[in-house]
């Protein structure tokens, strides 16, 4: 079979931090003879080479190269393409790894969309990824009609002869920024970009040890010489005027607004911030016109025109003032409504703790202002005459994976007045539904946690949905949809909203029904339980005793369970009761409930289910316990909390 993808991975000292690329690489879904992997191996010196070596000697899916160290990943790149032989090349980096099924979905979107360039959906772990680049799937993408400037890392699947015909390679040597140089120019020579949003094709992780080759501080005069490389590009191949403009303002916005922003500027040593703000400085007065920071965020926009005008002290001053925003969200309610979740919270900004206010009308603002006073009343005002247009995002993150997706949100703004009515505080209330039939926005069982993200002013903040106050947090049941149980839960650690699918077990609740809940006709059994069941739905109710029996049972809307005993066969003895809630799912995974059935002479009887002996119940809890720990350990030492 012909190559569809030759996997290009330049490797330098990963250590253990490559066998997750490895594995993953390794149990991708497209048939092994169509796609190689190459390992470009730029001069390790610790024990990967021979890692490599080996595994490439025992799967022919991997070749490796080795040469010396270049100093950066642009050279390994380039000897990766020059030996490959796949349609489609796909980069990878070392420390990184993807979805099982990227390369075959990528692959196949690529050819039905006749792509030159494929980018997949990214999730970072530790790592910042686009995020309104993969709300949808774009099979015709360009960077007139999408984000894509949003996305410059290499981490893409492009057509092998594309890059024939056009030549394209990555900047070679000891240098930053060579895969902002090489995607912006694969975008904007392409025919075709195809963006792939549905599935998580990649997963960008900051390692433990913080040694990614992007966490490493760099010497600001060289890094702003490479981008003004990426710049070049841009106008080497569009014409001035408003598209030319929208490119330059990514750099802008977050290569250069960005880290001069809160937080993140004053953490910076005094004398590195003053050399940071300098180049930035430059590269803004000599490359870019007004047309490029114009319509940046509010906030963004501020601080683009301190530094315009070379005003390193009141970027300092305004970075301090902006370091005290940060947002709140309140779950106000979350109830099941036919078999969808629908989850109300209300979320405004707060500064220094309290929460923040605004002039009471936009009014029309001066602009430049003339100092960081006047910035931050400028700022307030543009706020007000901007929140008709403000909405907050629901997304749902699996714990795992930290794969992510949105979910629709209805939005009613408020405005509330604040002291003496001069001020007024801008509140979102948000009601978002979440579908559990929509495998495209919920694919997997696993946990998921759900956060608020607001977008106001200029400030992008996101927020888990919480805390919740345990007097006062809504308890919606379980839920059987499609197929799927769904528990709502608050977690342990945040006191934030989660969802539990596929994997409940005692938090669900069903243990709670007691003898006189149970009602029995001759035959028959029914009971009430705190279940959400929309539709008619098949059930299995397993009877436990000497042996046991699996009993066909139904839930009816509302949540009643309702069975026929085979009575002959039970006669005689006590029947401790379980629930299987999916019995078509892939796992039947038994419930036990708190009653048992006896069977006699007289007919069947409810009884309180009889407690497991001692020993036994000694083995549960350490079963228990194990489990936790394990579970800790597999999600990164608890990371998110029940």
């Amino acid at each position: 079979m012909p190559v569809k993808v030759s996997v290009i991975v330049p490797v330098y000292n990963p250590g253990p931090y490559i066998e997750d690329c490895v594995a993953s690489l390794l149990r991708q879904s497209l048939p092994p003879d169509a796609y190689e992997v190459i390992f470009v191996d730029d001069g390790s010196t610790d024990a990967t080479p021979a890692r490599l070596d080996a595994l490439a000697a025992e799967d022919p899916r991997v070749r490796v190269i080795h040469q010396e160290n270049s100093g950066w990943s642009g050279k390994p790149r380039n000897v990766g393409i020059d030996a490959a032989r796949g349609e489609y090349v796909m980069f990878v980096d070392n420390d990184d790894h993807l979805g099982d099924e990227a390369l075959e979905r990528m692959y196949a979107y690529g050819v039905a969309n006749d792509a030159d360039v494929v980018v997949g959906k990214m999730v970072g772990r530790g790592r910042g990824v686009p995020v309104e680049l993969f709300r949808v799937n774009r099979p015709k993408a360009s960077v007139e009609n999408a984000p894509l400037i949003d996305s410059l890392t290499p981490h893409k699947m492009v057509r092998r002869a594309f890059l024939e015909r056009t030549g394209l390679r990555f900047p070679e040597g000891r240098r930053r920024l060579e895969d902002h140089v090489f995607v912006t120019e694969a975008y904007l020579r392409a025919d075709n970009v195809s963006v792939l949003g549905d599935y998580v094709c990649y997963y960008h992780v900051r390692r433990d040890d913080d040694a990614n080759a992007g966490f490493q501080r760099f010497d600001p005069a060289g890094y702003f010489k490479n981008l003004r490389e990426a710049l070049d590009v841009v106008e080497r191949y569009t014409e001035p005027g408003p598209l030319r403009d929208r490119l330059f303002r990514r750099w802008l916005r977050v290569e250069m607004v960005e880290r001069l922003r809160g937080r993140r500027f004053l953490n910076l040593p005094e004398g590195y911030r003053k050399e940071l703000f300098e180049e930035i400085h430059a590269v803004v007065v000599e490359r870019f016109g007004p047309g490029v920071a114009a319509p940046l965020q509010p906030t963004q926009r501020v601080v683009a025109a301190l530094v315009t005008d070379g005003r390193y002290d009141e970027v300092v001053a305004f970075a301090e003032w902006e370091s005290g925003v940060a947002l709140t969200v309140d779950p106000e309610d979350v109830r099941w409504q036919d078999g969808v979740l629908r989850i109300a919270f209300a979320a405004e900004l707060t500064h220094d703790g309290g929460p923040m206010t605004f002039p009471a009308s936009g009014g029309s603002p001066q602009w430049p202002p003339k100092d960081v006073g006047e910035a931050v009343r400028w700022l307030g005002e543009d706020t007000v005459g901007r929140f008709g247009r403000a909405r907050p995002d629901l997304l749902l993150r699996d714990r795992a994976s930290a794969a992510q997706y949105f979910h629709p949100v209805e939005v009613v703004r408020e405005t509330v007045p604040a002291g003496d009515g001069s001020r007024v505080r801008l509140v979102l209330r948000g009601t978002a539904t979440v579908d559990p039939a929509d495998r495209a926005v919920l694919p997997g069982d696993g946990l998921w946690d759900a956060y608020v993200r607001v977008g106001l002013g200029g400030w992008t903040k996101e927020l888990r949905l919480g805390p919740a106050p345990r007097h006062d947090r809504p308890e919606p049941p379980a839920a059987v949809v499609a197929g799927r149980v769904v528990l709502p839960y608050w977690t342990d650690r945040h006191t934030s909203l989660a969802l539990d699918i596929g994997r409940a077990g005692k938090r669900l609740g069903l243990g709670r029904p007691v003898p006189g809940d149970v009602t029995v006709a001759g035959e028959r059994i029914g009971v009430d339980l705190r279940l959400h069941v929309p539709v008619r739905t098949g059930v299995l109710l397993r009877l436990s005793g000497p042996g046991s029996h699996d009993v066909p049972a139904v839930l009816l809307p509302g949540g009643r369970l309702e069975a026929s005993l085979p009575v002959a066969d039970l006669a005689g003895r006590t029947w401790r009761t379980a629930l299987c809630l999916t019995p078509d799912g892939p796992q039947a995974r038994f419930h036990p409930l708190a009653v048992a059935l006896r069977v006699g002479a007289d007919g069947v009887r409810a009884v309180p289910a009889p407690r497991p002996g001692g020993l036994r119940r000694l083995g549960r809890r350490v079963r228990r316990a194990v489990h936790r720990v394990l579970g800790r350990v597999v999600r990164g030492g608890g990371r998110g909390g029940r």
